[in-house]
């Protein structure tokens, strides 16, 4: 059976109905989702299907039928789909045809709009601290789920928000609802997936999270979730009010990676919600204060005055040097700023040579002539004054937000005019975030103190948070940009560690943590996830994460980025051949060395560097010219560092396909993520949002500078044709499989993973019965 053929009538009655597991909880809030999603869509899973495959993914023989019936299952908002992306979606969507949870949302609720205000991309303290201001200002609730929650240095920025949250919800009179959900594998799962975890255990020296004691004025529910055996739960989201939600790369813990997060506001919100209610699974006990209020009734609440002040003239982010406003970005700048000339890629340019006049040009609209030189004192005032009375009008009921920012949104819309329906949606409900901090800047010469775990500084807007991280990543007095850089690597755990130095980025290269996007109307989005599966096999595969990736590799026309911490799943191998023989360019960013232990293990199809070398000697000539392949360079560093040393690694997923479509969440192109694990992702079809996220890619790294493979052979050399220090080489030898286990055992010995240790050790025994003549000691 093929489940690519055609969208069914009964997939587009599911995606157009009315109903979803929300619904039914806002009608009766005792009701547990798991029942919702029973009493919806037990029936509808097909008896005998066998495992579904996804071959027939991105196939080009879609009509124009096929495709106005995937158009009919979503509510795109003002903004009709890309061609590419409904492309990408209806193969998303036929996963559903086999069983509606593959979507881990309700399908009516899996394609949407919405906007994004924000793009982080850096260290997990840096993501903690936008979760850290969110949940200072929840009004009702709070969802926050992530993979593996350790005490730690991250984790004291979400536990310290949660005690500010509940200090001021005491001020005001009102009770906060919060649940939380992650993955700490225990024996109680091997009969129980979901279970809640008691007070004594969730507040303990492990987890280390709020006793209810301490927190009288929030109720808080824990669930550790995982499904046996290999079932990750390995979703790392926040949603806020029913209003934001977060969507990052990061689980709550301490370690040296670069990260990526993204803010979502508008109706793809009540899709995150139903796919939170949905994980949960379990009876809500108290109810969420916003199961009756869904996301599509309120505005846009990070788009006030504030928001759009923070931009200047020529596209800065004010107070810095940087073109972060998509619609400013040079088209001459090449696109994913690889330099090798040989190589055809669209725009490429002589980045430096045009960096070098520009600088040397007194322009009156560059910015460091219009703001000065990025440092701390510069970016202590990064925004004018406003009015107060338009201020005043906008946090009282939104009505000023719409009419104030009708400019900004003809430059987004289409057409080059304001779309009605979205001037409407904008200026309709409450804004949630007020805008205060950056309408009453302080005085000159002062500095912004950083938000840190051990002082706590929380801003009333994005605005402010944006300052005030700029101001932590600005040179200090003596400090070179790229000393500030190596701070902001360094953070809690490297302290002091320098390595091979970068030299100073150029103007306008400096690192951005924070990305703001001008204000914008809503665009198409659709959630593409995947669904947790516990045998440990391969026959889970159809589900609409990996339909969508393959899809859009298949679909592209000109070129396909692909970052991720490992790349071995097997299906997207030939994928990514078959994109370079058609003559699409792609560019796949991964961490050297990333779990190459887990990696070497039976059935997990291999390390990083064996992949990249398999691919490139694969190809036919003309083919490897166009597979462009990097280990991860972090910014402040002209080496990639091997991950085990645990100094720069990189952690980011993100997928983005001929510079319109972005695929971002949490799934790795790797076995776990492909076969096993529950994933979130959200596409987005938006140029401008996929070309800021490709221009802070390639600014806050030096991969495309320093970490590009050799064409011939798949690997990376210095220029002495030295590889990276430890590597284990592009064969792992005989017995790889035995350094696997004994890797893969240690990696999980005291963090909770019971039910991957048992099976690890299961294995091992089995493996020393073969009397390989092996010592392996774990």
């Amino acid at each position: 059976m093929n489940l690519f053929d055609h969208i069914s009538d009964r997939l587009v009655e599911l995606c157009t109905s009315s109903e979803s597991v929300s619904s039914l909880l806002a009608e009766d809030p005792s009701l547990a989702p798991g029942e919702a999603w029973e009493n919806l869509y037990g029936d509808h899973v097909l008896k005998s299907t066998g495992a579904a495959k996804v071959d027939g993914a991105g196939q080009p023989h879609l009509t124009n039928d096929a495709l106005e019936r995937a158009a009919k299952c979503g509510k795109w908002g003002p903004t009709k789909p890309s061609d590419l992306f409904l492309r990408i979606y209806h193969d998303a969507l036929c996963t559903l045809e086999e069983n509606p949870l593959h979507a881990m949302a309700s399908p009516s609720l899996m394609g949407s709009c919405g906007v994004v205000p924000l793009t982080i991309i850096s260290v997990i303290p840096d993501i903690a601290r936008h979760m850290a201001n969110v949940i200072v200002r929840a009004e009702r609730e709070v969802l926050l789920a992530t993979n593996y929650w350790q005490d730690s240095v991250a984790s004291k920025f979400i536990t310290d928000a949660i005690r500010e949250l509940d200090r001021r919800a005491g001020k005001r009179g009102v009770k906060i609802i919060m649940k939380i959900i992650y993955d700490r594998g225990s024996p109680k799962q091997l009969f129980e997936p979901h279970y809640l975890v008691s007070e004594k255990e969730y507040s303990g020296k492990n987890v280390n999270l709020p006793h209810p004691s301490e927190i009288p004025n929030i109720d808080m529910q824990v669930t550790n979730f995982h499904t046996p055996i290999v079932g990750t739960f390995h979703s790392k989201y926040m949603v806020v009010d029913r209003k934001i939600g977060i969507l990052q790369s990061n689980n709550i813990q301490d370690n040296d990676n670069l990260e990526m997060m993204i803010h979502l506001e508008g109706p793809i919100v009540d899709s995150l919600y139903d796919m939170a209610l949905i994980s949960w699974h379990k009876q809500l006990d108290p109810p969420l204060p916003s199961h009756n209020s869904p996301a599509v009734q309120g505005g846009l609440g990070s788009f006030g005055e504030s928001h759009a002040g923070m931009f200047g003239p020529d596209g800065t982010l004010k107070g810095s040097s940087v073109v972060v406003d998509p619609a400013k970005i040079s088209p001459e700048k090449a696109v994913y700023g690889y330099e090798n000339g040989h190589v055809q890629e669209p725009g490429l340019v002589d980045r430096f040579a045009t960096m070098t006049t520009e600088n040397n040009d007194a322009d009156a609209t560059r910015a460091d002539i219009l703001t000065g030189e990025s440092t701390t004192e510069s970016v202590t005032h990064p925004h004018p004054t406003q009015g107060a009375s338009g201020g005043e009008k906008s946090a009282a009921n939104g009505s000023a937000n719409g009419s104030a920012h009708q400019s900004h949104l003809q430059s987004w819309a289409p057409n080059g005019a304001a779309d009605k329906q979205a001037e409407h949606y904008l200026s309709k409900g409450e804004q949630a975030i007020p805008q205060t901090q950056m309408q009453t800047p302080s005085q000159r010469g002062s500095l912004l103190p950083e938000h840190s775990a051990d002082d706590s500084h929380y801003d009333d807007d994005i605005a402010g948070e944006v300052a005030r991280v700029q101001t932590a990543v600005s040179p200090k007095p003596g400090e070179t940009r790229m000393q500030a850089v190596t701070r902001l690597l360094n953070h809690t755990v490297n302290k002091d560690f320098t390595g091979d130095v970068a030299p100073d980025c150029l103007p306008g290269e400096e690192m951005t943590p924070y990305i703001p996007h001008p204000v914008h109307e809503p665009f198409p989005m659709a959630l593409v996830n995947r669904n947790p599966y516990g045998p440990p096999n391969h026959k889970s595969v159809s589900n609409p994460q990996n339909a969508a990736w393959l899809s859009a590799l298949r679909n592209a026309k000109k070129n396909v980025f692909i970052q991720t911490p490992t790349l071995n799943a097997e299906p997207l191998l030939p994928a990514i051949r078959e994109a370079c023989e058609n003559g699409v360019d792609v560019y796949c960013y991964v961490c050297l060395g990333y779990n190459d232990a887990g990696e070497l293990l039976p059935h997990q199809n291999g390390h990083n560097e064996m992949i990249g070398h398999n691919l490139y000697t694969s190809l036919s000539p003309a083919a490897r010219q166009r597979l462009h392949y990097f280990w991860y360079v972090a910014k402040d560093q002209t080496l990639p560092i091997l991950q085990a040393r645990k100094r720069r690694s990189c952690h980011i997923k993100l997928m983005i396909v001929d510079e319109h479509v972005g695929i971002m969440g949490n799934g790795n192109q790797d076995t776990q993520s492909w076969f096993h694990s529950q994933e979130i992702n959200v596409m987005l079809d938006s140029a401008h949002i996929c070309r800021a996220w490709i221009d802070g890619i390639r600014r806050n790294q030096n991969t495309h500078v320093y970490g590009g493979l050799g064409k011939e052979d798949g690997v990376w050399r210095d220029g002495d044709g030295k590889e990276a220090e430890g590597v284990i080489g592009v064969d792992p030898g005989r017995f790889s499989w035995a350094r696997g286990v004994v890797g893969a055992v240690k990696r999980v010995k005291g963090t909770g993973g019971f039910i991957f240790v048992i099976f690890l050790r299961f294995l091992l025994k089995s493996l020393e019965k073969l009397n390989f003549g092996l010592d392996i000691k774990y």
